[in-house]
């Protein structure tokens, strides 16, 4: 099926509410690479993806040069963990409006997280989220996030069909989201309230508390679309 524009969407507490069990779970596979101390200050990082962050950590406490390699005993580790917690749910709405712009819409929808990527299949399917999984990027062998959300946006391309999205719209929780939509001249939409500050800061033009709020008409106006 084609589909003139295209939704970028993050994952964790923007489509499901997961950040709080992928922390310890990120820490807890360092741990097993003996990382042991770790600034969890995640903005002050380069890039805020697994990836990278395990990257400088390995490096600091190792001094010795990171490899790629190690991503996928990483993800074992990291999922097998993860997998110790309860479900994940979904942000409220966040299943039903997925569904409505894959179904009901003329956009497509791709996912771009920083997260590893079986860590990040797991957080869609526990809550039942309608993945696609030919359009979703993850920080495997990616250290920035605007390189994950182009290569999702390509993925998207090929698998919708299409040379070009008339308009691409980023949904994201983070400062990191804001910054990289940003970098790549594409509308964005604040999700959840926690860095509300941040999004006041940087001067969106549209936030949700939770995807009960969206309407996909008043989004187009905010953002200058239609």
């Amino acid at each position: 099926m084609t589909k003139k524009n295209l939704i970028v969407l993050d994952i964790d507490d923007t489509l499901t509410k997961s950040e709080d069990k992928h922390t310890d779970s990120l820490l807890f596979a360092m741990k097993h690479f003996g990382i042991t101390e770790v600034n969890t200050d995640w903005k002050t990082y380069k890039n805020a993806t697994d990836s990278y962050i395990f990257s400088v950590n390995y490096e600091k406490t190792h001094q010795k040069k990171f490899d790629f390699g190690f991503i996928p005993e990483f993800e074992k580790v990291m999922t097998e963990h993860f997998l110790s917690y309860p479900d994940t749910p979904e942000i409220e709405g966040a299943q039903k409006m997925v569904d409505f712009f894959i179904n009901e819409t003329n956009y497509g929808v791709c996912f771009a997280t920083g997260s590893i990527l079986q860590p990040a299949f797991l957080k869609l399917q526990q809550a039942n989220i309608n993945l696609i999984p030919q359009v979703l990027e993850a920080s495997n062998t990616i250290f920035t996030r605007e390189d994950i959300v182009k290569s999702a946006i390509e993925k998207a391309k090929n698998y919708y069909h299409t040379s070009n999205f008339e308009n691409i719209i980023s949904f994201g929780d983070g400062l990191w989201d804001v910054t990289t939509a940003k970098n790549l001249d594409i509308h964005f939409v604040g999700v959840n309230d926690k860095n509300i500050s941040d999004f006041k800061k940087m001067n969106i033009k549209h936030h949700i508390s939770n995807w009960t709020q969206f309407n996909l008409n008043d989004t187009e106006k905010k953002l200058g679309i239609k």
